[in-house]
């Protein structure tokens, strides 16, 4: 018997296509509403009210290559936390990924990319560049961060040279996100901090069109020279550098790093912990107590 002849299948416009990509991220608003709610569940956490586990709007991922102290690792802090998951080396995340491979710049126009399908950050030691595998980081969005200055307590006031944290938030401030960076930054005793150091900056890049507006900002502010203190020849202290001589100065750290927060940080959450399994033990060792003195009495 033979097969019953099939007629030739014509594919429709790819309409169902575009159908599946259009329902498969949700609006600019439903993004926002959820923002704001996670904004608002985490100022509840920080007053100590019981409150939910915070729930991003969109995915935060890392490749995470162990080249930095775990204890001053913000992005290792972060995924503790439950905002960022770790990524496999060779493993696709298809939201924007912050990598010095990529050839165009953050803007607000990847504001939408975000929104829909997140964001990743290397977490790399910026002494280990050359060693780093960024062809196996795998995604369709790779993207530059312009000119911004860190603050984390390791690399701080050093152009360039952010942590993961001030990473994510940088890109959330210049998509539009304020919210998610702020959020992020306050799980960091200085994170805010870096919203101080690069206001102006960051309100710029933010009111950018275009990437080569972005890039025209940029050239301006470090083109721009700062305003200098107006010399007075009949003052004997004007020009004067002031310092405090009842404090010691401070030598220069040593420029080795990746990563960044401050090791009080991390005693902190470990002196959370610890406090909880002694709890824990405590509960356990009075339930056994009580149980013996039970036993005596009977």
């Amino acid at each position: 018997m033979g097969r019953k002849k099939q007629g030739k299948f014509v594919r429709s416009d790819n309409k169902g296509k575009d159908k599946r990509h259009k329902m498969k991220g949700k609006t600019l608003e439903a993004f926002t509403e959820e923002m704001h709610s996670a904004f608002e569940a985490s100022l509840h956490t920080e007053e100590g009210a019981e409150a939910p586990q915070v729930k991003l709007p969109c995915p935060l991922a890392m490749w995470e290559l162990g080249h930095c102290d775990p204890k001053r690792c913000t992005g290792r802090k972060l995924v503790r936390k439950g905002f960022v998951r770790n990524l496999r080396l060779n493993q696709r995340f298809n939201g924007l990924i912050l990598s010095p491979m990529g050839t165009k710049y953050v803007t607000p126009a990847d504001r939408e990319i975000v929104a829909h399908s997140g964001l990743a950050v290397i977490d790399c030691s910026w002494a280990r560049l050359e060693e780093t595998p960024f062809n196996k980081m795998i995604g369709s969005h790779p993207r530059l961060l312009p000119y911004l200055v860190a603050a984390n307590p390791v690399n701080y006031g050093k152009p360039c040279k952010l942590s993961c944290v001030e990473a994510f938030a940088a890109t959330f401030c210049i998509v539009g996100f304020e919210e998610l960076a702020l959020l992020l930054l306050k799980k960091f005793k200085w994170g805010t901090v870096f919203l101080e150091l690069n206001k102006v900056l960051l309100h710029r890049y933010a009111a950018c069109q275009s990437e080569e507006e972005l890039l025209s900002v940029e050239k301006d502010f470090l083109t721009t020279k700062p305003e200098e203190e107006e010399f007075d020849p009949f003052d004997v202290n004007s020009g004067v550098e002031c310092m405090n001589l009842n404090r010691r100065q401070c030598a220069p750290e040593d420029d080795d790093s990746s990563e960044d927060t401050d090791t009080s940080e991390e005693s902190e959450d470990e002196a959370e912990d610890e406090k909880a399994e002694n709890d824990d033990e405590s509960t356990t060792v009075s339930h056994d107590e009580k149980e013996e003195t039970d036993s005596k009495s009977q």
